[in-house]
């Protein structure tokens, strides 16, 4: 029976997908019936991670009082309940409003389902199940444009998306059992169960601050390559738009295809090795957006960037129980979701700034920049850890 709990994890992932690309899919056809700027999605984008990173360090108490199981099922439930009312607002405010559920219901969901992978399953699964999440947040698109084209609402759109989240949550319900009976086992085998630890207590344990840092980089490497690339191409390499938009869309494929790839590479090496191959070929992709001629080195250096990123996000959050032991793992991915958030929030905010003011061909030297910092942090992290074990 246990063995059943696997296939709920994996359409746990895709649930965590599913809401994560669709403000932006919808946003062009949202804003003008409020009759707001096109600025204001990064308001909401602001509230919902807000909400994100406090959920993500609430985590660790959450998951302790209640259970893996429960804190997804309710998360998701959080989730389906703010995209419906998202398609019943009737005004801007209102949209601000269910952002807040929006935002709380990722960041205890997200932390909690990577620690309870990392704890109990293989490395090849922790990659899998982040391709997962990629396969989410391309169906959400796809059913809202398939909504579009039958010629109803965008609120249509949200009420669909709504509705496999509802059906997703009834399915973890269904599953509460499984987690029980896992959780059970696992406390027998490891009967030591420590508290919740503090941010400061967090903060003291050797290589916390360095995974922080280390994976703030990251997810802000990622997420201003991905909100970037395409501006980059158009504005200082001379790519026309749609090619420009085509390729900065295979950044993203090559993350999601370079997991599921990913997954079978982990059965010959570890995580560390994972990360450290995964930062080799970034920086190839980098320094072939460096490369003056050809567009083509450009274009190959984003997929080879995408490519790049695939193992370094779940090897990171698969290799914490390592690094800092079980019983802290959990407190240790949240500041680490919550460090991610931050870093997606300020990173392409500030790269913007330097693209207006000084120049749009400091992309590659920016994601340079990021990169030899992930790869200084985790060496850190790597050698605090290994001399307090």
């Amino acid at each position: 029976m246990v063995s059943l709990l696997l296939p709920v994890i994996y359409l746990a992932f895709i649930s965590l997908g599913l809401p994560d690309s669709l403000q932006g899919a919808a946003w062009p056809m949202i804003y003008p019936v409020f009759g707001v700027p096109v600025s204001y999605m990064g308001f909401l984008s602001f509230l919902i991670s807000l909400g994100t990173i406090l959920s993500s360090l609430a985590s660790d108490r959450l998951t302790r009082r209640f259970g893996t199981g429960v804190v997804t099922a309710v998360s998701v439930a959080l989730t389906a309940a703010a995209l419906f009312g998202y398609s019943a607002s009737g005004a801007f405010w209102q949209l601000c409003l269910w952002a807040i559920p929006y935002g709380l219901g990722a960041g205890s969901v997200d932390a909690a389902l990577n620690n309870y992978v990392a704890l109990h399953y293989a490395s090849r699964h922790m990659s899998w199940l982040h391709c997962m999440w990629g396969v989410g947040t391309v169906i959400s698109p796809m059913v809202l444009s398939a909504v579009l084209t039958a010629g109803h609402s965008w609120q249509a759109g949200y009420r669909a998306i709504a509705l496999m989240q509802t059906v997703l949550t009834l399915i973890l319900l269904c599953s509460l059992p499984l987690w029980q009976r896992r959780s059970s086992a696992a406390s027998s085998e490891s009967p030591e169960v420590s508290r919740a630890l503090t941010l400061r207590e967090v903060f003291q344990l050797p290589g916390a601050r360095e995974v922080m840092l280390c994976f703030f980089c990251y997810c802000a490497l990622e997420t201003t390559a991905g909100n970037w690339a395409s501006s980059y191409l158009t504005l200082s390499k001379g790519v026309p738009v749609e090619t420009a938009a085509a390729f900065a869309g295979l950044f993203y494929g090559g993350i999601t295809a370079g997991r599921a790839v990913c997954g079978f590479i982990t059965f010959k090496l570890n995580d560390t090795q994972m990360i450290r191959l995964g930062q080799f070929i970034l920086a190839l992709g980098i320094l072939a957006l460096l490369l003056p001629g050809p567009r083509f080195f450009s274009l190959a250096g984003l997929v080879l960037a995408g490519a790049g990123c695939a193992p370094i996000y779940p090897s990171i959050i698969h290799s914490t129980p390592e690094h800092f032991g079980a019983q802290h793992s959990q407190a240790v991915i949240g500041i680490q979701m919550a460090s991610a958030y931050v870093g997606n929030l300020t990173m392409p905010l500030l790269f913007g700034w330097l693209a207006e003011h000084l120049s749009p061909a400091l992309f590659p030297l920016y994601l340079l920049v990021l990169l030899a910092c992930m790869v200084w942090m985790h060496q850190r992290l790597v050698r605090k850890t290994a001399s307090s074990r």
